[in-house]
């Protein structure tokens, strides 16, 4: 069963900030895949502990995507997306 899609306020300032292309690409294939496997992210811990952590590559830069999982409510709320850079310090920001 696929989840549905939620997004953070701050995604959309995040994408303005990539390439059209990868923008494209997070959201023909990436985004896609969380929907139907919430299990492909890593599960971070610590600070930021319940977050998970997709990672893909596009001309050599490394990208996240930051989400929750809402098992009850079958939604996947995506917190960030951006390159691998600072990534993590932001979403500290974001999240807490």
């Amino acid at each position: 069963m696929s989840y549905k899609d939620e997004y953070h306020p701050g995604v959309k300032k995040d994408l303005k900030q990539l390439e059209r292309a990868v923008v494209k690409e997070v959201f023909e294939s990436h985004i896609e895949k969380v929907l139907q496997h919430p299990e492909s992210g890593e599960r971070l811990r610590g600070e930021l502990s319940g977050i998970f952590s997709y990672h893909f590559r596009k001309n050599k830069i490394d990208y996240r995507i930051a989400y929750t999982v809402d098992e009850a409510r079958k939604i996947i709320y995506v917190l960030r997306i951006a390159k691998r850079e600072n990534f993590y310090e932001v979403l500290k920001r974001r999240f807490t």
